[in-house]
C-alpha cells in the first residue's frame, strides 16, 4: 500500500508535523476522499476547501479554487509575495467567492482578548509593542528548509505577529530590520523595528533556532498609558500590570483558536459575507511586510518606506 492510500485509510502514522506520528490514526469513514486537487475541484457538491498544502503551494491552488467556484480558506501565509496576494485577491473579487487567510491568532483567546482591549480604548494610547515567536527549526519536510518554497522562519513563524500588528496600529510608514540566516544550519532569525508615528517602538523578533530541540514559545508586551499587557505561551498568562500599580490575570474564553478560526470562515461563506475580522487585503499587507523585513535584512538594517 502506499502511503497516500495509507493516509486516506486514516493511519497518519508516517506523517510528521502538528498531526501524525506514532499511533495517530483518525475515523475517515464517512469522508469523501480525493486523491487530486483536480478531482476534488470538479466535485460540484464542494462548496468551500482548506489548502493546507506546502506555501509555494498556496496561490496556484487557491487559484484554480476560486475559478472552479469554491470559496478558499488558505493557511498563513497566503502567499510568498505581495503581487501573487493582491491576485488571489482579485480572482475572488471577479468570482463572488470568500477569500480567507487562516492568520489563527486573531482567533486564539490571549491575542483576541489583548486586541480588544488596546483598540477598545480602556487602556489609553499605545506607546510601545514588542512581539516575539521563535522555535526549532522544522525536521520533519524538505521543503520548508526551501526558502523560495516556504520563506523560512521569518514567513513560517514571524507572518502571525506581523498580521497582529496589522491588526492593532494597521500599516507602519517604514520599517528596518537586521538578523542572521543560514538555513543549512535550521537558521533564520530577524528583529525587525517599525515606524509609526505616536508610538515610541514596535518590534517583532525571533524565527528559527536549529533543528529539533529548541523549544517552541511566543509572546507579547503591549505597553499603553493606563497599563501594560503582557503574556509568555512558557508559563506566563495574558496578565495586565495596571497603572496604579496593581496586577490581574484577564479572563479568556475557552475556545480553541483554529475552531474559531474554520467555524467564522464557513459563517462567511454561507453568508457571502467578506470577512472583515480577518480580510485578505490585511493578510496580504503582512506579506508584503514580512518581505519588506527581509529585504531590509539583506540590506543590514536599511530603513524601507512601507507602501503596500
Amino acid at each position: 500500500m502506499s502511503n497516500v492510500e495509507k493516509q486516506l485509510t486514516g493511519d497518519l502514522s508516517d506523517i510528521q508535523g502538528n498531526i501524525g506520528g506514532p499511533g495517530e490514526k483518525m475515523d475517515f469513514s464517512a469522508v469523501r476522499k480525493y486523491r487530486t486537487t483536480e478531482e476534488a475541484l470538479r466535485d460540484p457538491e464542494i462548496e468551500a476547501v482548506d489548502i493546507c498544502l506546502p506555501t509555494h503551494l498556496h496561490a496556484e491552488t487557491a487559484l484554480q479554487a476560486l475559478r472552479a467556484g469554491k470559496h478558499v480558506l488558505v493557511e498563513k501565509p497566503m502567499a510568498l509575495d505581495g503581487a501573487t496576494c493582491d491576485r488571489m485577491i482579485e480572482e475572488a473579487a471577479k468570482s463572488g467567492r470568500i477569500l480567507m487567510a487562516a492568520q489563527v491568532c486573531r482567533f486564539i483567546p490571549t491575542y483576541r482578548r489583548a486586541v480588544e482591549m488596546l483598540k477598545g480604548g480602556s487602556l489609553g494610547a499605545p506607546r510601545a509593542a514588542i512581539f516575539r515567536r521563535r522555535c526549532a527549526a522544522p525536521s520533519w519536510s524538505q521543503w520548508l528548509s526551501n526558502a523560495d518554497q516556504s520563506g523560512g522562519g521569518v514567513f513560517d513563524l514571524l507572518i502571525h505577529d506581523v498580521d497582529i500588528m496589522l491588526q492593532l496600529f494597521g500599516p507602519p510608514e517604514s520599517l528596518s530590520a537586521t538578523g542572521y540566516e543560514d538555513m543549512a544550519r535550521g537558521i533564520d532569525w530577524i528583529l525587525a523595528g517599525f515606524q509609526y508615528p505616536g508610538i515610541g517602538a514596535v518590534a517583532i523578533s525571533g524565527g528559527w533556532h536549529h533543528p529539533k530541540a529548541y523549544p517552541f514559545s511566543m509572546e507579547f508586551t503591549l505597553l499603553a498609558d493606563g497599563g501594560t499587557l503582557e503574556f509568555n505561551s512558557a508559563g506566563h498568562p495574558l496578565t495586565l500590570y495596571r497603572e496604579d500599580g496593581g496586577r490581574q490575570a484577564v479572563e479568556l474564553l475557552e475556545t480553541d483558536g483554529y475552531q474559531a478560526e474554520l467555524e467564522y470562515f464557513l459563517e462567511c461563506a454561507a453568508a457571502g459575507r467578506e470577512p472583515e475580522f480577518c480580510p485578505p487585503r490585511e493578510s496580504a499587507a503582512a506579506v508584503k511586510l514580512t518581505r519588506m523585513m527581509v529585504e531590509s535584512r539583506k540590506r543590514n538594517g536599511e530603513r524601507i518606506e512601507c507602501k503596500l
